[in-house]
């Protein structure tokens, strides 16, 4: 329980530009994190964007529904907006490198969707894994960079997360570049 209470009070003091990370262990220990942001959030009243592949945001709208946040409420009054990492992807990258026009076009129009009807806006990208794990090292460091200028530029906190065994066979260097990256790190679970 401790450890839940340090990521939840971790999510109540990120600042409206931060990019956070978290290198994770496991799926549970990602997807505590993970929900404790969303949650969070939603006390906050923020909008919540959460890119992520199927069985992430499966296991989370589950989550959410049992702590008693109903996830269709939520989409339909514009406060939980969804997509599927693999599917963003593919409208900005080119030839294993990503667009940034094109990058920053879609996100601007789900951060625009968001604010609609909340002024706060918080996300969840799980893209970076998913180039990392294609040992698309470069090109996932180029996405990192473009979602922090984005997050300076829009103030909204972004939260990324890696599985660490995609770092097993990684340089260290890269590892480092990653970490560095971030404005912050979710505390260890």
């Amino acid at each position: 329980m401790q450890q839940q209470e340090a990521i939840e009070e971790f999510w109540q003091h990120i600042s409206h530009c931060d990019h956070v990370v978290q290198m994770y262990e496991n799926e549970d220990s990602f997807l505590d994190t993970l929900e404790a942001f969303v949650v969070e959030g939603f006390r906050k009243n923020d909008a919540v964007i959460v890119i992520a592949a199927p069985e992430h945001r499966t296991a989370l709208a589950e989550r959410l529904e049992r702590n008693g946040i109903s996830v269709a409420t939520a989409a339909s009054n514009g406060q939980y907006i969804v997509r599927d990492a693999r599917s963003c992807l593919a409208r900005f990258m080119f030839d294993g490198w990503p667009a940034e026009s094109r990058f920053n076009a879609m996100i601007e129009e789900l951060l625009a969707k968001a604010r609609e009807k909340h002024p706060t806006v918080r996300a969840f990208g799980e893209m970076v894994a998913l180039l990392w794990d294609e040992k698309l090292y470069r090109a996932t460091m180029r996405l990192e960079h473009m979602w922090t200028q984005l997050c300076q530029r829009e103030s909204f906190p972004l939260f990324c997360a890696y599985p660490k065994a995609s770092f097993d066979s990684a340089d260290p260097a890269d590892c480092r570049e990653v970490h560095n990256a971030h404005t912050r790190a979710c505390p260890p679970l």
